[in-house]
């Protein structure tokens, strides 16, 4: 079974954005970076339906240079190959651009499937997948919980809310885009390091100029602020307003 796995190089979660003075986009001089969590276990799942039906798995990957780093991190855990997009302009692109420049990289691989994170830790549009998927012409289904593949067909567990889940079938070849949860992460031996240095990284150019669909015309940081609310009246009536204001204001139920 030949199995590509999407991933993206993202900040980490505990770096503290600072805005470009246009304001319209961050500024990357001294952010960390790390692997797209959803991806992670996107990789995870895709190695262990390698250990399952054997084939290959192959990591897929769109920025510029530095995306190296999760390449090579991937690499480690287990992937057996890579194709690395490269270009500068990928490292902001939105999901469109994206995933047109990887389907025209892997269109020819004949993949049996096709994997993704759910979206990712960036800018979390949650529409690469379905994209790279429409390009590619496959089936697909997002927020998948569980995998199974037999006869040629593939049958997947998805996350509604409330608690429901529901069972999708579909044939190969297909798309999923995994939950952060499916599974447990491995992580990288020293083994799995070294031999990371010796398997086959394969850098290409976009086939098309990238061109991002989305337009970021302003980005602001969160504001922290406190405000204190004294509630005053009898229990009754205090417990009365609070609710009011928790549903009202706060939108808390």
């Amino acid at each position: 079974m030949k199995i590509a796995v999407c991933i993206k190089q993202v900040p980490t979660r505990e770096w503290q954005p600072r805005l470009t003075d246009d304001r319209r986009w961050v500024r990357d001089t001294d952010i960390a970076y790390e692997m797209n969590e959803p991806d992670a276990y996107a990789l995870e799942e895709g190695l262990r339906l390698k250990e399952k039906h054997g084939g290959e798995v192959v990591v897929v990957s769109a920025g510029p240079t530095r995306v190296q780093q999760v390449i090579r991190e991937a690499l480690a855990r287990g992937a057996d190959r890579a194709i690395h997009v490269q270009d500068d302009a990928l490292g902001t692109a939105d999901a469109w651009a994206g995933a047109v420049a990887v389907a025209d990289a892997v269109k020819d691989e004949r993949f049996d499937i096709v994997l993704t994170g759910l979206q990712s830790d960036d800018q979390g549009h949650g529409q690469f997948g379905p994209v790279l998927a429409h390009r590619l012409g496959m089936p697909h289904s997002t927020i998948i919980m569980e995998v199974q593949i037999a006869d040629g067909r593939l049958r997947a567990k998805r996350e509604l809310e409330g608690g429901w889940f529901q069972y999708v079938s579909m044939p190969l070849p297909a798309l999923l885009t995994i939950q952060s949860g499916i599974n447990q992460l491995r992580y990288a031996t020293l083994k799995g390091i070294m031999a990371a240095k010796k398997k086959e990284v394969r850098v290409i150019a976009p086939a098309a100029p990238v061109a991002s669909r989305v337009k970021v015309l302003s980005l602001s940081v969160p504001q922290k602020a406190k405000q204190t609310a004294m509630i005053g009246g009898s229990p009754q009536e205090a417990a009365r307003e609070l609710v009011r204001r928790l549903r009202e204001e706060a939108r808390a139920l």
